[in-house]
């Protein structure tokens, strides 16, 4: 049975038992709960040391290094599926796609088919490899079902080693364009008195938390600042509608799971459309109009869409940056916002 080991090094302060450790610091793209982990400690999956670990409440320390196997036939069974793809570039090493919303980029188990791997699989089945040289695609950073743009896949094993490299090491360039409720206005005393907010040259809003599980809803993320994975969100206002919304971009220097959005919600300027950290907020009628306020609230998806990718190609070294324009979702709310 072929199998993937995910290394795991245990930051600061971890927390005081194994499987907790494990959950807060491995790998986002492994998608392992705390759960699996522990049932992954009981298999013996995982070791130190070339031992094996079958404690879940075991004591760690930061700096330790663990091995988790994994084994692929425990993953959903993936296959081709005929689905349109937007392809925004391609060559023998990668593909850009620009991802319409309502499509799932992995399978999991609540949505074992019609994700953007079936697709690929479909699509290019031939060429594509993941890590270890097996023919699947080479995923290497993921884009919320509900959120719309641009991400990059590996079809090599060199190009995915090379990409997720940058990722690593923060030089591939992700922004995306939204529309938030309220307007992130440096002026705003308010938001300056927003623990891990600060303002930079040219009114850019730096949010630096960490971010982890929430404490009893675990398909959510959560601000932390004593556990967790570290996270940075660069926020810019391009156009403020009135006081009520606000069309920004957001520049990521981190990529964590819900990271945009999490954080935003953090600020008190939620994404419009956000169905699980947007909260109540309401645009006001009196002031943008019955129209503008009527779409914002029926708007069924964050209002996200990651409109620029750049990064250096794995293979030839060449610097490469794409762009995608505002969906039509989108663009239509924000003319409502600022008609």
């Amino acid at each position: 049975m072929a199998s993937s080991l995910i290394r795991v090094i245990l930051g600061d302060d971890p927390p005081s038992r194994l499987d907790k450790a494990l959950a807060r610091d491995v790998p986002d793209e492994a998608h392992l709960s705390r759960s699996r982990l522990s049932r992954l400690i009981a298999e013996g999956a995982v070791s130190k040391d070339g031992a094996p670990v079958t404690d879940a409440k075991a004591r760690v320390a930061a700096g330790e290094v663990y091995e988790v196997r994994v084994d692929e036939a425990a993953e959903v069974d993936t296959a081709p599926e005929d689905i349109p793809l937007a392809v925004v570039y391609e060559d023998a090493d990668l593909v850009v796609i620009d991802k319409p919303a309502g499509m799932v980029v992995h399978p999991a188990p609540g949505t074992p088919g019609a994700t953007l791997v079936n697709a690929l699989l479909h699509h290019f089945g031939g060429s594509l490899s993941g890590v270890g040289g097996e023919k699947r695609p080479g995923i290497v950073h993921r884009i919320d079902k509900d959120t719309t743009g641009l991400l990059v896949v590996a079809k090599s094993d060199a190009a995915h080693h090379g990409l997720a490299a940058q990722l690593e090491d923060h030089s591939m360039t992700r922004e995306y364009v939204a529309l938030c409720h309220g307007v992130p206005d440096p002026g705003d005393p308010r938001l300056r008195g927003v623990r891990g907010t600060s303002f930079e040259l040219g009114g850019v809003l730096k949010i630096t938390t960490r971010l982890d599980r929430h404490r009893t809803d675990r398909q959510r993320q959560a601000v932390y600042f004593d556990r967790g994975r570290h996270a940075v969100t660069r926020v810019t206002v391009d156009e403020a509608f009135a006081d009520q919304a606000a069309l920004i971009r957001c520049r990521l220097e981190t990529g964590r799971t819900h990271q945009i959005r999490v954080h935003l919600s953090h600020a008190g300027h939620a994404l419009i459309g956000d169905q699980i950290y947007g909260g109540r907020r309401r645009i006001n009628a009196k002031v943008l109009g019955a129209a503008a306020a009527d779409a914002a609230a029926a708007f069924p998806r964050q209002a996200l869409h990651a409109s620029v990718l750049g990064f250096d190609h794995p293979v030839t070294g060449e610097r490469m940056e794409f762009q995608s324009p505002m969906p039509a979702d989108m663009a239509a709310l924000a003319a409502l916002l600022r008609g």
